[in-house]
């Protein structure tokens, strides 16, 4: 009774009534009215859409509820034209293939549409599709305009709105919802087509509320998600099989580079991607089809950090802010991760161990303090699983060993969280397939199967899939039957979560890929070679998305070191290659990022203009957070930050607090069960610092005024409390090989000579003194240890 209730109030609302997806529209004008006619793909259904051309300060809009054949809405059209002779009768405007949304500045709405299309790609027999071509028309008719419609201000917000290229990494469909996962798509209870706008890959979900709440439904709009969308036939054992890669950009907290850095205060954190890849087998008719897809995200540091971009310096300052003191912004970002992805989260962090001049490493180990400050209230499979590894240090030797310690990591993730796997049978019609979806008991039972399969063995599971996880009973209406389920989610970030995080996230999805192909029945085995033509293949597949998420969020393309090297490229000509990304992103991130920013806040909506009100341009930097300069000594503790206001949602000014007191009761116990517990005998340098940047550089064994920091072998033990340190996990442990002992020599050295330290004895002093730094020496007490050089 529930479920025809809840199908009943679906069809009500008219997001999943088959007859009326629309394809192909066409808009004809009089001088009172837009009159858009929209049919189906099987030219069946035409419907009508009128939309008022005399009203400057309100959008008017309604639907005929009639539906019509072809041939009565060709007589509709004769007598709309019939009876406005006197005004110039009806016009045909343009032919287009679905109504981006509805936008005003400062007088007129104006309408944007799709004219033109092009097939990317297809899932389950849905057609995905990316703009070529985008119109933007006034909807007011000339004679009611004011000057105020022409006017410069009005002129330069249309320029700037139009400057955000719609026909590059935009994609939408009619009948899949592709800003959803898969598993989402084919396991969860079907979302009415208002709600899936509220998701947050909906990029043109502001631009489409008015005409979406007018109406009280989607008819007439598409969904945009911004990203990227591949799809290639690939082959193995001489059997074809197509992959789809899929990056889905989050519209909360989005924007460029040095803009958009960290978290805001509802826990939404920047470049925030979700990466999904899909293989299915070519379907064969009367056959069902078998279809996986793994998801993997990655996401700017959940902290509150930013730098500024700078035409004197390429590498700009990292600031942390001190004013989270319970890290609640993180925690949210977390429980946001739990309730996208389930249990268990895993964090790869990529960021650096080791520095000249700290910088990356004062967020490393703010990010460590955060995630054990979180896991004291969280249990079991419920705690945060953190990884460190410095992928820029491992990559400076060969590129197949640092994927190699990648794909350790990618196995003990997707043997903890599992890839998505089902068969879709095929009577389902494309049109059909997103209503015969299972219902939450169903999913829920499979969720406990997984569970108990993933208890019973979990080391061993990536060689027991057959066993584990295959369910007999098909659920729902006989129509899509799941076999496995992913819960959780592998997380990764680096500083700007684009250059080393795309190399990790090949690493995985070329690990996943050998398990999905042998859910599929296409090998015997999990795994892929990194030789092989198929790793080959893929690597070009995760170049090409990380260059297009690169240009997106840091103005050029990759720094793709690790695969100009698998590919055999010359390394004077890669070294070039990456000298000139790297200038063309500082010229962008310096002098473009701006205007940029400025136009994904007018399309996102996080500023709308008011006649009266400054302009977009005469605001402040969209900056959420602009430190003040401090001494690089001393730091007075009244000195506060400067915050300004951000243009994206949910950001509020405020400031920051004086130096967070992190003394932590356990943090002595912690570093004495992670000396007893580490694996491995070298302990790297740590840096710290005493404010926000850091002046100078302190050797410690793992405590610092109360304060733990994570080395670069994190010590991990599957059944520790949560005080301790069981959630951080050593990647070397994984790969069961441990840094190179010369490379840690070599590197002490470095750091004796660099501090000026008497290297003829076996003990350090007890105070060091340090280089000059801002004029100011200071003193900084070291705890005593043994080193031999």
């Amino acid at each position: 009774m529930e479920l025809a209730k809840e199908k009943q109030r679906s069809i009500n609302d008219g997001a999943d009534n088959n007859s009326c997806i629309m394809q192909k529209f066409k808009l004809y004008e009089t001088r009172s009215k837009f009159y858009m006619i929209g049919r189906d793909k099987s030219r069946t259904s035409w419907k009508v859409l009128k939309i008022d051309r005399l009203e400057t300060a309100e959008l008017n809009i309604t639907e005929d509820s009639m539906m019509y054949s072809e041939i009565e809405c060709c007589d509709l059209l004769r007598r709309i034209h019939e009876g406005n002779m006197s005004t110039g009768g009806l016009k045909f405007v343009t032919t287009c293939y679905g109504i981006i949304g509805f936008i005003k500045f400062l007088e007129p709405y104006y309408m944007l549409l799709i004219t033109n299309r092009r097939k990317i790609g297809t899932i389950c027999g849905h057609a995905i599709y990316t703009i070529t071509k985008s119109e933007m028309i006034p909807v007011p008719h000339p004679s009611v305009r004011s000057k105020m419609a022409y006017s410069k201000d009005e002129n330069r917000y249309k320029k700037l709105l139009c400057s955000l290229d719609l026909r590059k990494d935009f994609f939408f469909s009619y009948s899949y919802h592709v800003m959803r996962s898969l598993q989402k798509n084919l396991s969860e209870n079907s979302t009415a087509g208002r709600k899936l706008y509220e998701t947050m890959f909906v990029w043109n979900e502001f631009l489409t509320r008015e005409i979406r709440n007018n109406l009280q439904n989607s008819t007439w709009t598409i969904a945009l998600v911004h990203g990227f969308f591949k799809q290639v036939k690939l082959s193995i054992f001489e059997r074809e099989f197509y992959l789809t890669l899929i990056a889905r950009r989050s519209r909360h907290y989005a924007g460029t580079r040095y803009l958009k850095r960290g978290v805001n205060e509802k826990g939404r954190v920047a470049n925030d991607v979700e990466t999904e890849q899909i293989v299915f087998e070519g379907a064969q008719d009367g056959c069902p089809m078998l279809i996986s897809s793994v998801v993997q995200m990655r996401g700017s540091i959940p902290l509150f950090w930013s730098q500024e971009a700078s035409p004197l310096n390429m590498k700009p300052r990292i600031i942390l802010s001190k004013e989270d003191h319970n890290f609640e912004a993180t925690r949210l970002h977390f429980e946001n991760l739990d309730k996208r992805y389930g249990n268990p989260i895993i964090i790869l962090n990529l960021i650096k161990t080791r520095e000249k001049k700290p910088r990356e490493t004062i967020l490393r180990a703010e990010f460590a303090n955060a995630v054990r400050f979180i896991n004291k209230t969280l249990i079991g499979e419920n705690r945060l699983r953190f990884l460190h590894w410095d992928l820029n240090r491992h990559s400076k030797g060969k590129a197949t060993n640092v994927l190699t310690k990648l794909g350790k990591v990618a196995a003990y993730a997707l043997n903890l969280t599992g890839i998505f796997y089902c068969q879709v049978s095929p009577d389902v019609r494309p049109e059909g397939l997103l209503q015969n979806s299972c219902s939450e008991n169903n999913i829920r039972d499979l969720y406990a199967t997984q569970q108990a399969c993933i208890n019973e063995d979990t080391i061993n599971r990536e060689t027991k899939i057959d066993r584990c996880y295959f369910i007999d009973d098909v659920i729902g209406d006989y129509r899509v039957k799941p076999w496995m389920l992913q819960s959780g989610v592998l997380r990764t970030n680096c500083i700007d979560c684009l250059d080393r995080t795309n190399v990790a996230q090949y690493a995985y999805g070329l690990t996943a890929l050998g398990r999905q192909l042998q859910a599929l029945r296409y090998s015997e085995s999990p795994y892929i070679d990194f030789n092989s033509h198929l790793a080959i293949e893929l690597m070009a597949v995760y170049e090409s998305m990380g260059d297009t998420l690169a240009f997106q969020y840091g103005g050029s393309a990759a720094h793709n070191k690790i695969f100009s090297e698998r590919r055999g490229q010359w390394k004077a000509a890669t070294q070039s290659q990456e000298f000139i990304r790297s200038l063309q992103r500082y010229y962008n991130n310096t002098y473009l990022d701006g205007d940029k920013q400025n136009a994904i806040n007018i399309f996102l909506g996080h500023f709308q203009p008011q006649q009266g009100k400054p302009a977009l341009w005469e605001l402040d930097s969209d900056q959420s957070y602009n430190v003040a300069k401090r001494d690089s000594i001393l730091v007075d503790d009244n000195i506060r930050s400067t915050i300004k206001r951000s243009l994206s949602d949910g950001n509020i000014v405020r400031e920051s607090d004086t130096s967070r007191n992190m003394d932590d009761t356990n943090s002595q116990h912690l570093s004495e069960k992670a000396d007893d517990q580490c694996l491995s005998e070298s302990d790297p340098d740590v840096f710290c610092c005493g404010s926000d940047i850091c002046p100078y550089r302190q050797i410690r064994r793992g405590v610092l005024e109360g304060r733990y920091y994570e080395s670069d072998h994190i010590c991990y033990d599957e059944h520790g409390d949560a005080s301790d340190c069981s959630n951080f996990l050593d990647v070397d442990w994984l790969s069961s090989s441990g840094n190179s002992c010369e490379e840690e020599l070599l590197e002490r050295k470095v750091m004796a000579s660099e501090l000026n330290l008497d290297c003829s004895s076996r003990n350090f002093c007890n105070t060091l003194v340090l280089r000059n730094f801002g004029g100011v020496k200071s003193q900084v007490k070291v705890v005593k240890r043994e080193v031999k050089l």
